[in-house]
């Protein structure tokens, strides 16, 4: 299990179920100021995130104190405390959906409300001790009765034989995740990413209401709303989730500042990279890779498709890619082999890629990725997202669309472009090697590439932002019927990072994504 470690990245624990009761309660929500003739929907949500915009910033004052036997958790005895699974939301009422929920505790203080959305009328669901079991936690006073959530998590039967799965949680901060069919748990998605990578200390936003649509028994779908608050900004969110092979997340976040933000980051994703084939230092470790992603996928809006394998740098590195109305972008687990991974516990090469599609027009902006260094596996070290180029200014308000999938082994890549499955990275030299020099090892593949003659005249487009590219070579593996390109990279010691360029073609014709690399020497 992840916990939180690094500077901007709170991490997830789902918990097993355990001991039984019944439901729990439901009571009204409080009255706003809304009529109550109004069904409850998602402009009641960003009527409250603008009336709360306009007043000052505030921590949560209806929380009570979490009990220091509960904040002092660590990760082990968090996930000791399970949810009574007889006390699930809307079991045995023959409906597709259902819902557990968390308890304070260890890293997630915070306490949410969480409601209910029925016939139009929100109901707050009730917290109970008597629906977790505590194990054998030994506490020194009672535990308050007005504890409250931290978060939920959302059942949905993904196979055909109607057996429950958890395909979705929210829990911590802005942080969620959901997976499909087949899928276990990795990478996380947020609502919101406020100043991350700067200097500065980073704002995390907090996901402190959420409103949940009671589902009907043909309901395929589960709508969520949620209430988000900063000292920077409010927001309302809009969750439309559809389980399946693929998850999707349709959402529309409504966003009202306080105050301007320096960097905001609209479509974060967080995720794991420890190590991998294109690692090119020793790791003493008996896996041959690790990691929840291996790469950032970007589609951009003139129509050119970019890969960039992830790194665990020696120093943080964050890469920029200036773009207009992009079609989306993405941290992937293009890997599915498990004898790359060789990890029967954790099952890397099982987690899910995570894909942003754009709804919209999102204008000009960049694609921010952030790599920080990383000496274990449960550091979540990655992130990637969005940052539009507008300013944006104290009483803006913006609304802003997406799609997220979860997905396996299905690319939003057009078929038949060649994608960069591998990287691998090296001595320069044959016979001899030659550690002055850096040899890379890119091979390409799909059903296009693999039709092609090897006599075809593919060549490779390479550049370099400094230093000299040496020895080029393309040409078809005949036991994978890939194309692999190898080069050796020539430079003068420098702290600066190389950035490096390349993709396949046949004259002018375009056969493969870009593959683009930032090396930096040891």
């Amino acid at each position: 299990m992840k916990q939180k470690i690094g500077y901007f990245l709170i991490l997830f624990l789902f918990l097993a179920p355990g001991m039984a009761k019944a439901e729990p309660n439901l009571i009204p929500a409080q009255q706003t100021d809304t009529p109550s003739t109004k069904p409850f929907d998602f402009s009641i949500v960003e009527k409250i995130a603008r009336q709360q915009a306009t007043q000052p910033y505030s921590e949560n004052s209806e929380a009570g104190v979490l009990p220091e036997s509960l904040a002092g958790l660590d990760n082990d005895q968090y996930h000791n405390i399970r949810y009574n699974p007889k006390q699930t939301l809307w079991r045995g009422q023959d409906l597709p959906f259902q819902l557990q929920f968390f308890p304070r505790g260890f890293l997630f203080k915070d306490q949410v409300t969480i409601h209910i959305i029925e016939k139009g009328i929100p109901h707050t669901v009730t917290y109970s001790n008597s629906l977790f079991d505590f194990g054998n936690h030994s506490f020194s006073e009672p535990l308050p009765p007005d504890l409250g959530f931290a978060g939920f998590r959302i059942f949905y039967p993904l196979r055909k034989d109607k057996e429950l799965n958890e395909i979705a949680a929210f829990l911590g901060a802005s942080y969620f995740r959901a997976i499909g069919l087949g899928q276990v748990y990795g990478l996380s998605a947020r609502g919101l990413a406020v100043d991350t990578g700067l200097t500065k200390t980073e704002e995390f936003p907090l996901f402190k209401e959420f409103w949940i649509q009671k589902p009907n028994k043909q309901s395929s779908e589960l709508t969520v709303y949620a209430l988000l608050d900063s000292p920077g900004m409010t927001g309302a969110y809009q969750f439309i989730i559809r389980p399946g092979i693929t998850t999707t997340l349709e959402v529309t976040s409504h966003l009202f500042f306080r105050h301007g933000v320096e960097r905001l980051g609209m479509a974060p994703l967080t995720s794991m990279f420890f190590h991998g084939e294109n690692t090119d230092y020793f790791v003493d470790d008996v896996r041959p890779e690790v990691h929840d992603s291996d790469g950032l996928l970007i589609g951009k809006g003139n129509g050119e498709w970019v890969w960039r394998p992830l790194t665990n740098p020696r120093r943080l590195q964050v890469s920029v890619f200036s773009d207009t109305d992009p079609i989306g972008f993405g941290l992937m687990q293009r890997d599915r082999h498990f004898g790359h991974y060789q990890d029967l516990e954790n099952k890397y090469q099982l987690r899910p890629s995570a894909w942003v599609e754009s709804v919209g027009q999102w204008g000009e902006g960049a694609i921010y990725l952030i790599e920080i260094p990383s000496d274990a596996e449960q550091n979540d070290n990655i992130a990637a997202f969005w940052v539009p180029q507008q300013p944006i200014r104290e009483a803006e308000d913006w609304v802003f669309k997406y799609r997220l999938h979860f997905l396996a082994n299905n690319s939003p890549e057009p078929a038949g472009g060649g994608k960069a499955l591998t990287t691998r990275i090296g001595s320069g030299g044959a016979e001899v090697l030659n550690g002055k020099r850096r040899k890379f090892v890119v091979d390409f593949a799909s059903e296009t590439l693999r039709l092609i003659s090897k006599h075809a005249p593919v060549e490779a487009d390479i550049s370099t932002s400094q230093g000299r590219i040496m020895h080029p070579v393309v040409h078809k593996n005949p036991f994978t019927n890939h194309w692999r390109l190898s080069f050796e990279l020539e430079s003068e010691a420098s702290e600066k990072p190389i950035d490096l360029r390349a993709y396949l073609k046949v004259g002018e014709e375009t056969l493969s994504e870009t593959w683009i690399y930032q090396w930096s020497k040891p």
